[in-house]
This record gives structure tokens, sequence and C-alpha cells, in this order.
């Protein structure tokens, strides 16, 4: 059974202390044990006030009574009309709709921000979420040294603010070691914060969406990948260190599966399993999608979890691998990078694009196939990352020079 709302109104005073000085009238509603109170802009004497009303013997209280009477009466209007339109009736509610106040006129954009990143937290990867953090502080930052406020109303935000918050991050002069801001990663803070700005136009906090006119561009960026004599120089060069042989395994697997970070780290040996073909299958979740992955595991895949097993690491975590935070992990691969004299940035997610470009599109894997093993579910996604690199199309031209030329 439903618990019914109790809901009562009533008068006291405020401020003076002596009998016979002027006090604030202020009215409070009580709903369900809650309180909220406001002054009704009307005083009287001390002396002439009497168990929550005016003393009705004289001209001056029979007027405050009235005054009350109608206070309450209005109040009470509001919460029936609240009950019929089967509202939550709360006592700020009550209060707001006396005073004309709208009841989302208090929304502010930095509690709009932490609303979201509250909800979010139990969603979402900590990489993500931290994206929304360092979001919401350079919103802090525009608001402190550009606008000189603490925070903003959003019935004020318009499509000027944000204009001026892009102009702002790409002006912005970091005091660390962090180079400035390029565009895409300008786009990606205001990318955020449209997100965040449509949760607050689906909760009717907002009644018109700034965002409605601003269009992002986004610069294209060609993906790095690893040539196939960097995988190989990778393979095969000497490393001393437990440790960083242990994290060239975790990448090289990753080369020859696609598997993402997160991924890897998540495999336990039921993820493995044989085929119709009589092969061995790597079968999981992309953690970031829930899409299925389906991948037929290579020689050097299934050789680098042969090495792993019975590892004391991973029986009692029930892993396929020794798992290790992705912070380590990208650290470690810098020190084999300059072990191996590559130059290039080598981050994990490198072994995803290399998978994608070096081991399957280029010999000859449709992209099609490639879509599938890498969890995306558009063949434009798997585009970003398979270059389609000058051997291959060299290759494929030589084929095609040998069936129209050679009779």
């Amino acid at each position: 059974m439903k618990k019914r709302t109790t809901f009562s109104t009533s008068f006291l005073l405020r401020n003076s202390r002596e009998s016979n000085r002027e006090a604030l009238i202020y009215c409070r509603i009580t709903v369900d044990t809650q309180r909220s109170e406001f002054s009704i802009k009307r005083k009287i004497r001390r002396d002439l006030w009497l168990n929550g009303q005016a003393k009705g013997n004289c001209e001056e209280g029979r007027s405050v009574n009235a005054y009350l009477k109608q206070v309450e009466s209005q109040i009470f209007q509001h919460y029936r009309e609240r009950l019929a339109e089967r509202k939550q009736v709360t006592a700020d509610a009550l209060r707001k709709l006396y005073l004309g106040v709208n009841e989302n006129e208090g929304q502010t954009l930095l509690k709009l921000i932490e609303y979201h990143n509250t909800k979010l937290k139990h969603t979402v990867e900590w990489g993500t979420l931290k994206n929304y953090f360092t979001t919401q502080r350079y919103v802090k930052e525009f608001l402190k040294d550009r606008m000189r406020r603490s925070d903003i109303y959003l019935s004020e935000l318009n499509y000027k603010f944000i204009v001026d918050l892009d102009y702002f991050l790409r002006k912005y002069e970091p005091l660390d070691h962090h180079k400035p801001m390029g565009n895409n990663t300008v786009m990606k803070h205001i990318e955020r914060l449209k997100k965040m700005i449509n949760v607050a136009v689906k909760m009717e906090w907002l009644k018109r969406d700034p965002f409605a006119l601003h269009q992002q561009k986004f610069d294209k960026v060609e993906r790095g990948f690893l040539t196939k004599e960097e995988l190989e120089l990778i393979e095969t060069t000497t490393l001393s260190l437990p440790r960083l042989e242990w994290v060239r395994d975790l990448f090289v697997f990753s080369c020859y599966t696609g598997l993402a970070y997160i991924d890897v780290m998540r495999l336990d040996p039921a993820c493995v399993s044989v085929g119709a073909d009589k092969e061995y299958w790597l079968v999981t979740n992309r953690k970031k999608t829930s899409i299925s992955v389906k991948v037929p595991l290579l020689p050097t895949a299934i050789k680098i979890i042969e090495k792993y097993e019975g590892h004391p690491r991973c029986a009692s975590g029930d892993t396929l691998f020794p798992n290790i935070s992705n912070q380590k992990l990208n650290s470690y691969l810098k020190e084999i990078a300059a072990l191996c004299g590559i130059g290039k940035n080598l981050t994990f997610h490198l072994a995803r694009h290399t998978f994608a470009t070096t081991v399957t599109l280029t010999n000859g894997v449709p992209i099609e196939s490639v879509s599938r093993m890498l969890g995306h579910t558009k063949i434009t996604t798997t585009q970003i990352y398979a270059k389609v690199i000058e051997q291959k199309l060299s290759e494929d031209m030589r084929i095609l020079r040998a069936k129209l030329f050679t009779q």
C-alpha cells in the first residue's frame, strides 16, 4: 500500500526577540517531516502574536490573519495540483511554486557535471571517467579565469558560452610539461560537455540545447601501426628483465588477436576453445561494447598462451595472463621501444592497429572479417584502424597486371 503524504503549513516569527518590536513572519511548510521556510514579507509586533497567528482583537491582527489564510490557501492549492499531476511532493517544491521560482532554475553547470560524473562512475571504466574529470577541471578554470564566476546557471548557457570555452581551451597554457591542446583534444572536451548538457535537456533541467547550432569538427588522424619488420624486431629482441618480457608477450599477443588492453586482462582459460575447423579459437566479449568477438588463434598467440599456463599469478586470479595496470604496461612499452630502436610512440593500443593493418589486411584478409574480429558493428569503424599500405597496393596491382597483360 502506498504511503500517504503528510502535509502541513504553519507560521512563526523570526528576528526580533523583544515583545514590543516588529518581527518578520515566516511560513513553514512540512511534508513527511521535511521542512522548508520562507519569509512572507510581512511584519508584526511580537506582543500581537500568539500560537502561530495574530491576535484578532485589533485591525492589524485581523489584516495579518487574513493574509496568512491567503498564503495557506495558495500553498494548499499547489499541493493538490502536485498530487493530481502525480508529481513528487516536497516542502521545497511547494515553497518554490508559491514564490514563483522555477524548480529547475537553481540547477547549475557544475552541479550537473557532478551529478553526471557520480552516476557515470558505476557504468564506465576509470580511464573514461578520468577524462570527464579533466573536462570538469577545465570548465571550472574557464568559469573562474574568464567569467570571474564560481558557477553558472544552466538557464544562462548559450552558444556564446560554448564558443568562448572553445577559444579558452585552444589558448590554454599548461603550467606542467603537457603540450597546448590540439583541435581534436579541444573537440573531445566540447563533446563530453555536450553529452552532459544533453542529460540536463533529458531531465528537463534545461529547456533549450545551447549546442543545437554548434558543429564539432575533428581533424582526421592517421592511426599508427607497426610494420612487419618492426613487429619482428620486437618479437626477436632479447630482453633481460622479466617484466619487459612479460609486457612484450602481452603486446605481441594483442598484435596477433586485435584485443584491447582491458579485454586481454579479462581473458580466462574458458575463452580458448576448439572450433569446428579443429583449430583453437579465442571467444570473448568486448568490455567496451559487450559485443561478442571470435578470433582464430595464430601460432604465435597460441605459444604465448601456453607459456603462461600454470603461472601462479594466473591460477590465483583465474586469468589467462598475469594482470598489470595499463599505465605501467605503456610505461614499460616505452622501454622496449628504446631497446629495439623503434622511434614510434609504442602503446598497447598500437597493437590493435597493427593487427588490423600489418597482420590481417596486408595479408589479404577481407575487411569484413577483420571488422568482426575487432568487434566492430560498422565497417566504417574498421576503416579508421585499417591502412592499406604501399606493399599491399603493389601486390594487388601486380596480380591485376598479370591478369590483364599476361596471355
